[in-house]
């Protein structure tokens, strides 16, 4: 392309302009997540690029297969468009060789970095099943799960009116920070179930959605009137993936034992049935995870102790890669190898399995390649 494109009455031209320039041909839109940076340099830190620029994206992480290739080129999104959170670009920016990165994104805060135990290893297998964060499946569930927070907060305010005399000022004081609730997760389970599980509806159409309630708040998608969403399962699933989280991370720091990791794999399932009920799972993922637990349950793997304790989809799901959290030992890996070779004979498609971590883009820093011409008689 032209730099010239970036370019009008001599000023950068705006993203949503240039995200209508990448989107013009499908089949070259994926330009956008490589140029785009471009842009966003001009843009943000006023960098003039006077001749021409050549890019080279090599990498070693699958694409399209829900572990982060995106965010491995780019962490701007204004260009690209996704409905997505910054959970992905975090961790590309931020993470450490080794450890998990503990993050809220309200908008974006790291809290820290959590050491994975050496006693414990996690692995990606590739489904072979290709997915996208910009499918219909992920801004649907999304929809539906800020419909679900909008329910939340007009109950909280109906019951707030309700009786106001009998309330003490606690349970007032409740209701209404349910009211305004800003983000599905900062609502507790407990009082999820106790207050809002059985005035959400499985589904609810856009039409009697947009009559009732005007709008569902989300500035990255619109709500189409024909479509039939689901509400409960994408609302229920931030609250208590919420949760699974925080006691995930506070199982890491526990003394290792068979417990430890049973509890870290039954998290990583229930996440995992959690993300598929809301219709985010597919055929080739389901069967990985399966996999996982006939291994962890077989004679043989409880005979000698069990390796394999848990799995589960991980990036936007309808596809891509699930993770799989054992014990480090070589006997993990050979269960690995049969797991492969068991999805192949069902499937007929080796999956690919990957391991290990890297520095983020702020630990790693960059190289500087100068060009040396070469001295000729």
């Amino acid at each position: 392309m032209d730099l010239s494109d970036f370019m009008e009455d001599g000023r950068p031209i705006t993203y949503e302009k240039a995200y209508n320039y990448f989107a013009r041909d499908p089949a070259q839109k994926w330009a956008a997540y490589v140029a785009g940076t471009i842009l966003v340099l001009i843009t943000e830190l006023g960098i003039r690029f006077e001749d021409s620029i050549s890019i080279l994206v090599s990498s070693g992480v699958p694409e399209g297969k829900g572990v982060s290739s995106s965010a491995a080129i780019e962490v701007e999104n204004h260009i690209v468009g996704a409905p997505c959170g910054v959970m992905d670009q975090m961790a590309s920016a931020c993470g450490e060789a080794n450890k998990l990165l503990a993050m809220v994104c309200q908008p974006a805060e790291v809290l820290g970095l959590v050491d994975i135990p050496p006693t414990i290893r996690f692995w990606g297998i590739d489904s072979g099943i290709r997915h996208s964060v910009g499918s219909s499946d992920y801004k649907s569930v999304r929809v539906g799960a800020f419909m679900g927070r909008k329910i939340i907060k007009s109950s909280a305010s109906q019951i707030n009116g309700l009786n106001p005399d009998d309330a003490d000022a606690d349970g007032r004081n409740l209701l209404e920070t349910e009211a305004s609730l800003d983000y599905l997760c900062n609502l507790s389970a407990h009082r999820y179930e106790a207050s809002y599980a059985t005035r959400l509806p499985e589904s609810l159409s856009g039409r009697d959605f947009v009559e009732k309630y005007l709008d569902h708040d989300d500035s990255v998608t619109t709500i189409d009137k024909e479509c039939n969403y689901a509400v409960r399962a994408p609302t229920r699933h931030p609250i208590y993936e919420n949760f699974r989280v925080k006691a995930f991370k506070a199982l890491l720091s526990a003394a290792v034992s068979n417990y430890q990791l049973s509890a870290l794999g039954e998290l990583m399932y229930q996440c995992h049935y959690s993300y598929s009920a809301c219709g985010l799972g597919s055929n080739g993922t389901d069967r990985l995870v399966n996999l996982v637990q006939e291994m962890q349950h077989s004679k043989s793997s409880e005979s000698e102790g069990g390796t394999l304790f848990g799995a589960k989809i991980t990036g936007g799901g309808s596809g891509g890669t699930i993770c799989v959290i054992g014990r480090n030992c070589l006997r993990s890996n050979e269960q690995l190898i049969e797991i492969q070779q068991r999805y192949k004979a069902a499937t007929g498609f080796l999956p690919y399995v990957f391991e290990g971590s890297s520095p983020g883009a702020a630990k790693f820093g960059h190289l500087q390649i100068r060009f040396r011409p070469s001295l000729t008689e």
